[in-house]
Parts: structure tokens; sequence; C-alpha cells
């Protein structure tokens, strides 16, 4: 009687991330399936995961200063990546690709993040993976749980307001977005009117603990408009007015001024949400695998925001996902996920190609240029 051989594991791949298109250093090294197949949504190895926050350096300015935020950038990013290679216990020879933000972001720290990652793939024979920021944050959920496609995507952070249809890889299509302030600037702004310090959005939770949010009733944007776009500009100058109208602001004010404020915010997400999700539904009508709503970016964090957009996925019988906290704010392993997600579909192409793209200060995620962007370079394969 002959044995049956033993199956074989499958080959990994081992994908270094670097993320610095804001005011978040930030290296990660993981590891996953290196093909594409039936696994290829399990959740992956987080080798390493160093992130440098710059908030005290810009806490004197009131926001994100994009020279301070390069400069810093530069100062940290080396030292980040040796300290990410220490944590997960190898060395360039393990690493397949280095996958870097490209963009969207502060231009000046894209280029240090991205001119970074094309030296190590220059000098290690490397494969260079350019990502877009923001689908780093739609397939962060990917790092942690399966999450198959397609599923509904709310991207809340500082910069971005987005609702997209996340198809596949490389396929989205955005079905509403902020026509003017993002959620997170929102709040940025409102922290920084109410005097509650940088950065805003755990300022304005923690003040909204103790705070009435029905004392002052904050109106609700876009309410009678169709559609799925955003608009915060409206909400936050209601505030000013409230706090204008109240005059000095004691302590209790400022927490009913936070928790109304916050309310509406999550009022405001909930009912565009719906609405995405409506059109969504209409457009996979036979989805066998149950309808998914992802909650990406660091607003994603925010307790409120969650309840109610929690609420309005059990009444619409959709279940919920958001990652964990950690990479929910901008991370490097969400940029690695990224790569590896492109590393594994054999989406190769020149290392010229690669090494010659730019930084890109805009580059929305439907754009067909995210779908086509081709890995590059490196004679490196995968491990098994």
């Amino acid at each position: 009687m002959t044995n049956a051989p033993s199956p074989q594991p499958d080959p990994a791949a081992t994908i270094l991330g670097i993320e610095t298109s804001c005011d978040d250093t930030a290296v990660a090294i993981i590891r996953g399936p290196a093909q594409a197949g039936g696994k290829d949504d399990a959740p992956v190895t987080i080798l390493a995961n160093q992130i440098w926050s710059q908030h005290a350096e810009h806490a004197a300015y009131g926001g994100v200063v994009p020279e301070i935020a390069a400069r810093s950038h530069v100062e940290r990013l080396d030292g980040l990546i040796e300290a990410a290679l220490r944590e997960a216990q190898v060395g360039f020879d393990a690493i397949d690709a280095v996958a870097a933000t490209a963009g969207p972001g502060l231009v000046g720290g894209v280029v240090v993040g991205l001119t970074t990652a094309k030296a190590l793939c220059l000098a290690h024979d490397l494969a260079l993976i350019p990502v877009n920021h923001l689908e780093g944050h739609a397939l962060s959920v990917r790092l942690t749980e399966p999450a198959p496609f397609p599923y509904l995507l709310l991207l809340v952070s500082g910069g971005h307001t987005q609702l997209v249809v996340v198809n596949d890889l490389g396929d989205y299509a955005r079905l509403g977005t902020t026509i003017d302030d993002a959620a997170g600037e929102a709040f940025d702004k409102t922290a920084k009117l109410l005097g509650l310090g940088q950065p805003g959005g755990p300022q304005i939770e923690a003040a909204a603990t103790g705070g009435r949010a029905s004392r002052f009733a904050f109106p609700r944007p876009l309410h009678q408009r169709a559609g799925c776009d955003f608009s915060f500009s409206g909400l936050k100058t209601a505030v000013r007015q409230a706090a204008l109208d109240v005059g000095e602001l004691d302590g209790q004010t400022r927490a009913d001024l936070a928790a109304s404020f916050q309310a509406a915010a999550a009022r405001h997400l909930a009912d565009r949400t719906a609405r995405a999700m409506a059109l969504f539904s209409a457009r996979h009508p036979d989805q066998k695998n149950g309808y998914r709503l992802v909650v990406a970016g660091g607003v994603a964090a925010n307790c409120t925001i969650k309840s109610a957009l929690g609420a309005l996925c059990q009444k619409e019988g959709w279940t919920m996902i958001v990652p964990p906290p950690k990479f929910c704010t901008d991370n490097g392993a969400m940029i690695a996920q990224a790569g590896l997600e492109r590393f594994r579909r054999n989406i190769v192409g020149t290392q010229a190609d690669t090494l010659a793209m730019a930084a890109r200060a805009r580059w929305p995620l439907a754009d067909p240029v995210a779908g086509a962007q081709r890995v590059g370079g490196g004679k490196k394969g995968p491990k098994a």
C-alpha cells in the first residue's frame, strides 16, 4: 500500500510596505499566499508594523504642515525600515517586493517614501509595487479576516470621505464623495474651534463622552439631495455659529457642542451610506455570500459613528466589518497588503516602468491607473 503524498504548503511572499502620504511614517512587513486562488483572501501574517506619528511636531500649528511632515519622513524612515526588519527577524534576502504609497497625499511626503522604495529595489534587486493610498485603505480589512469581493467600502479619513464599490482588485466604482471637507478634516477643524487640541477626532470623541448630544440641533447636510455625496462644511459652520451664540465656552458647553457635532456627523454618514447600500444591492441582487459594509480610515475608529453604521447594517441585514483601529489609521501594513494582492495576481511588468512612476498628489481610486499599475522588476520569485 502506497502512502499518498503529503500536501505541499502554498508558497508564501514577504512584502515590505512603506506609507508616507501624510503625517505618519509607517513601515510594515507581511507574509501571505503568493499565488491567487481559493486562499487569496485569507488573513496574512504581520511580521512587523512600525509607525512614527508626528502629532507633537504639528501641534503648535493646529494642523499638518507639509514641509515639516516631509522633513520628518526623511529623518525617520530609514530607522523605521531597520526596526521593521529587526522586528520581523528577516533581511532583505527574505523580501520579495517593496510596496510604497505613490499617491494621493502630501506630495513631499509621498516623494520621500516612493524614492526610498525605489532605492531599496535597485540596491537589492526587488520588485517595486507603487500603491494607491486609497487602495491600501480599501483592502486593509483583508489583513485580518476574509472579506471576499465584492463589498461596499465607506472610507472616512482626514483627507477622504468616499463610498466605493470594491468589485475586485483594481476594480472600483465610486458612488459618492465629499463635495467640500472630508469627515476627518471636519473633526480636526471643529476640535480646533472648540480649543480641544489635535488630532481632532480623538479629542472630539473624548470631550463628547460627557456631553449632551441633544443640546444643539445641527442640520442634516444634503438630507433632501439625491445621491451618495457628503458635505461637512455647513455642519462645521453651524458649530462655529452655535459657539458664537453661546459666547464664552465652559467645559460643559464644549462637551455638548462636541457631542452634538459628533452625533450629526454620524447621522450624515449613516444617511448617505444607506443610499449607497441600496445602490449596491440593486447592482448585486443575488450575492450569495451576503452583503458587507467595510468601514476604513481613521474616522472609522469613532465609536459613535461605528454604532450608527452598525445599527444601519443590522436594520438592512448587512454585515459590517471594521479593521482593528491600528489598521484604520495610516499604516504600512495596508500598503503591504495591497502590494501582496498585486504580487500574487502575477501582475508583473518591467522594473523600468515602476521606477519611472512619479509621486501623485491626486490619484482617484476609480482611476484606471489604479487597476492597470504593473508590478515591476526584481529577479526573485515567490519563496516556499
